[in-house]
C-alpha cells in the first residue's frame, strides 16, 4: 500500500498543488492558500520528512514527485497547477518533467533546476545539537541554535518544528533524514526532459537563489518560462510580500487555466 503525504484540501474549481521548502511544512504557504481557495481546489502538502507526513530515508526528486503524483492519483485528480518555493520548487519542477501532462502550469518561488552549494550544514548541525528530550522550555532550544544561527527570525522559522507533547518536546520533522539526504536535496533537478507548458519563475529581489548564470539550465528544460521579480523581497517573498506573490500566483494561473 502506497503511503501518502499528509495534506488539507480547501477551495472549488482548477485544483493548484502548494509544495513547501527545507525545514517547511503546508502551513508555510497559508496565506498563499487562503487567498486561491476564493477560486481554485487547493492542496497543500507536508513533503515527506517534513510536518506530519511519513518519514524515509531518501530526498530524491524523483522519489519526492512521485509522492505528488500518488497523492494526486489518491485524490482522483488527473491536472493540476503545481506552485512550489524553494526546495518544493525543484519537486515542483521535477513533477512537471516527469509527468508534464498532468501539470497545467508550473510557478517556481525563488530557487532553479540547478546544484547549490550545501549553505544549510551549520544549521544542520544545530538542530541536530538539540536533544529534545533535555528540553525544559522553547527557549533553551533557541538558547543552542543561537550558537549556530544568529538570525533570530530564521530561528524562530526552524524551531517551529519543535512541538510539545505530554511526553515532553519533539521533532515534528525528521531531522537525522533530512541531514543524511542533504546532498540529495541540493542536487539539480534529474531529468533531459522538457516540459514546454507554462512556468513563471517568481524572484525575490534581494535573493540569490535565481542569477542569470542559471538562465541556461532553465531554458534547457523549461523554454517558455517566464520570470518576475519581487522587488525589495529575499528568499521568502510569498512571505515578505504576500499581497504581490499572491496576486502575480493567481493572474498566472487564470490566465493558463484550460
Amino acid at each position: 500500500m502506497t503511503t501518502l503525504l499528509n495534506y488539507q484540501r480547501g477551495g472549488s474549481g482548477a485544483t493548484v498543488i502548494l509544495i513547501h521548502g527545507l525545514f517547511g511544512a503546508m502551513d508555510n504557504l497559508n496565506i498563499l492558500a487562503k487567498h486561491l481557495q476564493q477560486k481554485f481546489d487547493v492542496i497543500q502538502v507536508d513533503v515527506r520528512n517534513h510536518g506530519d507526513s511519513f518519514h524515509h530515508s531518501s530526498m530524491d526528486y524523483e522519489d519526492l514527485a512521485m509522492d505528488i503524483f500518488n497523492l494526486l492519483d489518491h485524490l482522483n485528480v488527473e491536472r493540476c497547477h503545481v506552485v512550489g518555493h524553494s526546495m518544493g520548487g525543484k519537486i515542483a519542477m521535477q513533477c512537471a518533467l516527469t509527468q508534464p501532462n498532468r501539470i497545467h502550469s508550473l510557478i517556481v518561488a525563488d530557487i532553479a533546476p540547478v546544484q547549490y552549494p550545501p549553505h544549510h550544514k551549520q544549521i544542520l548541525s544545530g538542530l541536530k545539537a538539540i536533544d529534545p528530550q533535555t528540553i525544559n522550555q522553547r527557549k533553551d532550544a533557541d538558547n543552542l541554535l543561537a550558537e549556530y544561527e544568529p538570525a533570530l527570525g530564521v530561528r524562530q522559522f526552524l524551531l517551529k518544528n519543535l512541538v510539545k507533547s505530554e511526553q515532553g518536546y519533539q521533532w515534528r520533522a525528521n531531522i537525522d533524514n533530512i541531514a543524511n539526504a542533504y546532498h540529495q536535496i541540493t542536487k539539480p533537478v534529474k531529468n533531459d526532459a522538457q516540459y514546454t507548458g507554462p512556468v513563471l519563475f517568481i524572484k525575490g529581489g534581494n535573493s540569490d537563489y535565481i542569477t542569470n548564470e542559471n538562465r541556461a539550465a532553465i531554458g534547457k528544460r523549461f523554454p517558455h518560462a517566464k520570470a518576475r521579480v519581487i522587488t525589495n523581497a529575499g528568499h521568502w517573498l510569498h512571505a515578505e510580500k504576500p499581497q504581490e506573490f499572491n496576486r502575480i500566483v493567481e493572474q498566472f494561473i487564470e490566465k493558463n487555466e484550460v
